[in-house]
């Protein structure tokens, strides 16, 4: 499962101990999972380009190998309407340490998802999914399973959240398609176990999840400690 090219994104990730988001993005759509059209823009001329071409608005996240909370450091921005709205993102983002760009991307709508894993010593890849975003280290609301899962064992970790409602539609709101985020969690879950110990963790957070389907809107990968 791991091509040629995810192994040489971890291996020029390998010194900094964790993958930029935009590596990180590519390396997940060559395992077959979904992200958004995105590009890492070295210049603001070549963010307002890409930012036209696909529609505005659009989402910018700074790029930076000293940056791994991005949002805690002013280095996200969502819904940028027009080139004005980009180029202040872009001049904010600039004054970050070891500032390399910024990661341009269309915004995607639905519930917000988490979806992780850790390798443990003692068990191997250990597969996570819950209700995500900023809320997810106060709620808490996760399921956990051994890897590898298919369709059947990913949909399963579903009805025990406290907010599985939101998942099959709430107060009228249209249902998330439930098909497509076991068959995310399942792909994911094979990949990790491709990946063993080489990785430390992944966070997928948000995944956005829709009537339409499930899309990674943001991810992490933390690599082993070097020894």
């Amino acid at each position: 499962m791991l091509t040629e090219e995810m192994r040489d994104i971890l291996r020029q990730s390998r010194q900094a101990g964790w993958v930029i988001e935009p590596l990180a993005k590519r390396f997940l759509e060559k395992a077959g999972l979904s992200v958004p059209r995105f590009t890492w823009a070295r210049t603001l001329e070549q963010a307002t380009e890409f930012a036209a071409r696909i529609g505005w608005p659009v989402a910018a996240k700074v790029v930076s190998p000293a940056v791994v909370h991005k949002s805690d450091v002013g280095g996200v921005a969502v819904g940028l309407a027009g080139p004005d709205e980009l180029a202040e993102a872009w001049r904010r983002f600039s004054t970050l340490e070891k500032f390399d760009g910024a990661l341009i991307e269309e915004m995607v709508a639905g519930v917000e998802l988490i979806v992780g894993a850790r390798y443990d010593l003692q068990f191997g890849p250990v597969v996570l999914a819950g209700l995500g975003g900023t809320a997810v280290e106060v709620y808490r609301d996760v399921a956990l399973r051994m890897a590898p899962l298919t369709p059947d064992e990913a949909r399963s970790m579903l009805p025990g959240l406290q907010g599985a409602e939101l998942l099959m539609g709430h107060r009228g709101a249209e249902g998330v398609d439930l098909v497509a985020l076991a068959g995310l969690l399942a792909r994911f879950s094979e990949l990790v176990m491709a990946l063993g110990d080489s990785i430390e963790s992944i966070d997928l957070n948000p995944v956005m999840c829709s009537a339409d389907g499930c899309i990674i809107a943001d991810a992490r990968i933390i690599l082993p400690a070097a020894v």
